[in-house]
């Protein structure tokens, strides 16, 4: 990603983080932070209370890699999982286009991509540890920071979007009557947030 954003000569960005892509972003603001003038952030966590029980299972198999603890999280690449994690939380589950989640499992399910995510799981922790360094990188730089986070997450809490003020005081936190993927329910009221915010911290 980084060299990505160096191909069309981007020097001054602000980003835009969720989910996976939140560690990705965090690294590109910790490694080049002159680059950064604004941090939003939808269910894209950075500390460990914001972490639920529903990484249980993933932090048993970061503890001790054995097969079986790999087999356990098949499971979260099952179709009814897949659809889980986009309906629950939402205010409204119709108002989630069912092609999110029908696209998702077909990708999921292509040969290999199982094994490819479970890897993903195991290396997950190394984001984890990088916590402290990314708190570090708030409390030094004070980037200005809008999270826009889908309150009923069954994966990242609300302690976790609050505890960005801990670092960042003047950090803007909006907790939404949403779940995971909150942009499926929320998009309309997201996109106004963002581009308010953006408006007042320009690139």
């Amino acid at each position: 990603m980084e060299h990505f954003t160096e191909q069309p000569g981007l020097t001054r960005f602000a980003l835009l983080v969720f989910d996976y892509g939140a560690p990705i972003g965090f690294r590109l603001a910790l490694n080049h932070p002159e680059r950064i003038t604004a941090i939003v952030s939808q269910n894209g966590n950075a500390y460990e209370e914001g972490l639920s029980t529903g990484f249980s299972p993933m932090q048993a198999y970061w503890q001790d890699p054995t097969a079986e603890n790999r087999a356990a999280l098949r499971g979260f690449l099952a179709a009814g999982t897949t659809r889980w994690q986009y309906v629950t939380g939402a205010h409204d589950e119709s108002a989630v286009a069912p092609e999110a989640f029908t696209l998702d499992q077909a990708l999921l399910d292509r040969p290999g991509l199982d094994e490819i995510q479970l890897d993903l799981f195991l290396d997950y922790q190394s984001n984890v540890a990088l916590y402290p360094a990314i708190q570090a990188y708030f409390r030094a730089h004070q980037p200005p920071f809008l999270a826009t986070w889908g309150k009923h997450d069954p994966f990242f809490l609300p302690p976790g979007a609050e505890a960005f003020r801990r670092d960042l005081p003047q950090a803007e936190i909006h907790l939404l009557d949403a779940g995971h993927f909150a942009l499926e329910t929320r998009g309309t009221e997201i996109a106004a947030l963002v581009r308010e915010f953006l408006d007042r911290h320009p690139s």
